[in-house]
């Protein structure tokens, strides 16, 4: 990565501003249900902390539409970062203004400010410049470490870096390190492992793909609409009729390039989307019109496992079927085994996948777990993500 990291500049006595991803999941009664995202920013914190500089940390939680709501409020992860830091992590009210100047001019080197939700204000998804201008004042350098949140150009990730200098977290560097390796230098045969439910979601990605890999395997509910493009007929299941001839022209494309397309060769149906419905495992060639393919079937299982076996490098984004219910789990539980005993580099991306394979305790098996599902997407279509492209070059 051509950019500055944290680790070049002193940071000692100085106020940096981190900008971190703490959008995590709440209960009803506002307790976190899964601090994965916090654990992820601890190494920038700690490290800041440890080389004496004054911490003040932001971030958004949820979509409170540029109003104060405290359903949304921070407080839970101010809580969670003091237990995690063994430091007490104050709770400034509010991201901008006089509250938040005078919490920051209390601050001694080594400790660590946490600011209220940036989206309590409109102007943050706007990126207005005197609001991103008024968050810079607060500091003297700034740290991006939200990779999940670094495709968006708002005034917490891209507007700031106007003002003071830019620097990428620990996080972020390993994200677009591990991603960019993957994507320009990858170990080969290189094999990405694309599902989820929808063609148009990952058009993009695809497309990108074709163009570095060596095997590209499709699974979930988009491989039906490619199912269709060579002529299946898969009953009631998801279908995009209208990205029938994209579905052909990539399947067109693969065999150009001498990429080889992988896809199921039997499904897992039900007549019904219900966690207990009857189900049974046909050949492709075989799904009835009152039928619906909710996962990849055990022989396509086998098979994807033995090509991501013979890889090198692996990107896996997207489940092989509505893994939330236990009966249509067994691809994307039997795929999340093959990529995490790969003795290559595998990288996982996008939201549900990593849900999957947290579920499925491989999770510390895998090279690379990427924080951010929206961000990882559009870096793997080739895209330029803002709050990565506004930092400092090395």
């Amino acid at each position: 990565m051509n950019k500055k990291s944290v680790k070049d500049v002193k940071v000692r006595g100085r106020r940096v501003l981190v900008r971190a991803d703490f959008n995590v999941p709440l209960d009803e009664q506002g307790k976190i249900t899964d601090d994965t995202r916090i654990r992820a920013s601890l190494p920038t914190i700690e490290y800041l902390i440890q080389e004496g500089a004054r911490v003040i940390l932001t971030s958004h939680l949820g979509r409170p539409k540029g109003k104060v709501n405290l359903k949304y409020s921070l407080a839970p992860v101010a809580k969670r970062l003091s237990e995690k830091l063994a430091q007490d992590v104050q709770l400034a009210a509010d991201c901008v203004g006089d509250v938040a100047m005078e919490a920051v001019s209390k601050l001694q080197d080594g400790q660590v400010l946490l600011l209220e939700n940036v989206r309590f204000h409109a102007e943050e998804e706007k990126n207005d410049p005197t609001f991103a201008r008024d968050l810079a004042t607060l500091a003297e350098l700034f740290v991006n470490d939200a990779f999940g949140t670094a495709h968006r150009a708002h005034a917490s990730t891209e507007g700031v870096t106007h003002y003071i200098p830019a620097f990428a977290g620990l996080l972020m560097q390993k994200e677009v390190e591990f991603m960019g390796n993957a994507l320009e230098r990858p170990d080969r045969p290189f094999v990405a492992i694309i599902g989820g439910a929808k063609v148009s979601d990952k058009i993009g990605v695809i497309e990108n793909l074709l163009e570095k890999v060596d095997a590209l395997i499709i699974g979930g509910g988009m491989a039906n609409t490619f199912l269709k493009a060579q002529g299946f007929k898969v009953g009631k299941s998801l279908l995009e009729e209208e990205k029938l001839d994209l579905a052909k022209q990539l399947i067109e494309k693969a065999k150009a390039k001498g990429v080889e397309l992988e896809l199921p060769i039997d499904v897992v149906v039900a007549k019904a989307f219900e966690a207990n419905a009857p189900h049974r495992t046909v050949r492709v060639s075989e799904i009835q019109e009152d039928e619906m393919a909710l996962d990849i079937g055990s022989a396509s299982a086998e098979r994807f496992a033995a090509r991501i076996s013979t890889a090198k490098t692996v990107i896996w984004n997207g489940p092989m079927g509505v893994f939330e219910m236990d009966a249509f789990a067994k691809g994307t539980e039997r795929v999340a085994q093959a990529v995490a005993s790969c003795g290559g580099i595998t990288i996982v991306g996008g939201g549900d996948s990593v849900a999957a394979v947290e579920k499925m305790g491989v999770a510390d098996q895998m090279t690379h777990i990427s924080t951010g599902g929206g961000a990882s997407l559009e870096f793997l279509e080739g895209k330029v993500l803002p709050g990565v492209a506004a930092l400092n070059e090395a």
